[in-house]
């Protein structure tokens, strides 16, 4: 198994945001450091507290300073721009990176976002698929392109001089395209479904319950099937919020106590997804009320803390109940402690994981049916 970095920081208002985009930086240039083989980062424009207002250009500022890993968005959200920005900028990101780039999609789920883009009351899923499509025609056709839409016409068919340039949008440096991956939130995903028919690759996101997380295994290996490719969880991403400490108290104290950056961050998420009606991602039992959902019932079942041999052991118990996956995405908090926090990032690269792989093999053969 795989150790990757996942990352939508939710940091306290207040901070200075030079400070807070700094520490995200370091987050990323530290995972590259010890090794990890990936790291992903999302966007929102309308919350002060997600920090991260373009994943594009948040990626950027990272080329030339990762050494290893590859860089992925986590997630463009596409209703939100014109198909023909997303591929230029994806196209130019795809170089800067040497090639070591995943793309990943989503229709986007801050509905503050939604509003002020104005497609709060649009088919986004729709605007999703069409917006993905013109961008993969935009890469892999020739201009003056000639994509006509129900959300987006493009063309430049009035102001093409190919033997200038002139109309004509750069193709990545990864052919046909990056590798694409996207988000599943939603149990019984028939997302993950039609991403895997397609050739893409799903990250299971760190707030869905365990139980739900399980329900993507079938659901990536029927759009395996559905595409013709072959059957390999070795590709499945699942994110997890984890914290390391060298002892048991320090790390219950960093991840569940009085100004732990991981509360911090779940009360934010309980908020908005149980006021935006989706708090059925908390609840094992769909039948719970609203009401006798609590953030202690999320932490309990979201957040693993411990010492290594604790982490290694919780988490190879989780992989039991979700079934084999190839990467495990460390999703990364607000640094509180710096030291703790880093210090949580080493154990897990040098500790945790050596431990889980000498228990389900190195090559992790399970991975793939």
């Amino acid at each position: 198994m795989h150790i990757g970095f996942f990352t939508m920081p939710i940091h306290p208002l207040g901070r200075d945001w030079r400070e807070t985009l700094k520490e995200d930086q370091e987050a990323f240039l530290l995972a590259d450091e010890l090794g990890f083989s990936e790291g992903y980062v999302g966007e929102h424009v309308t919350d002060l507290a997600e920090n991260i207002t373009n994943c594009v250009v948040f990626l950027a500022t990272l080329a030339g300073r990762i050494k290893q890993m590859r860089l992925g968005t986590g997630t463009v959200n596409l209703p939100n721009s014109h198909p023909a920005a997303i591929a230029a900028q994806i196209s130019m990101l795809d170089h800067l990176l040497d090639g070591k780039f995943n793309f990943g999609i989503s229709p986007g789920g801050l509905l503050s976002d939604a509003e002020i883009f104005g497609n709060l009351d649009a088919d986004r899923n729709a605007m999703f698929l069409e917006g993905i499509d013109a961008i993969m025609k935009i890469w892999t056709g020739e201009p003056p392109y000639e994509i006509d839409g129900k959300y987006w016409k493009i063309s430049t068919a009035r102001t093409l001089l190919p033997e200038i340039g002139q109309g004509i949008i750069g193709k990545p440096l990864q052919r046909p395209h990056p590798p694409v991956v996207v988000t599943a939130v939603a149990p019984f995903s028939k997302g993950v479904t039609a991403a895997a028919a397609r050739g893409w690759e799903p990250i299971s996101a760190n707030f869905l319950m365990p139980k739900w997380v399980a329900t993507h295994r079938d659901s990536y290996a029927e759009g395996c099937r559905q595409g013709g490719r072959p059957v390999d969880f070795s590709n499945w991403r699942v994110a997890k919020s984890i914290f390391v400490a060298d002892d048991a108290a320090t790390a219950r104290e960093y991840a569940r106590g009085e100004g732990s950056p991981y509360v911090h961050y779940f009360k934010s998420l309980f908020t908005k997804l149980v006021k935006n009606g989706r708090s059925n991602l908390f609840k094992e039992d769909q039948s719970m009320r609203d009401e006798d959902l609590t953030l202690d019932y999320v932490l309990d079942r979201l957040v693993i803390h411990g010492t290594p041999d604790e982490v290694a052991d919780k988490l190879l118990g989780f992989r039991e109940e979700v079934g084999p996956f190839g990467t495990l995405l460390y999703a990364g908090h607000d640094w509180r402690d710096p030291a703790l926090a880093k210090h949580s990032m080493r154990l897990m690269a040098e500790k945790v994981m050596p431990q889980i792989n000498a228990a389900i093999g190195e090559d992790n053969k399970e991975a793939a049916e």
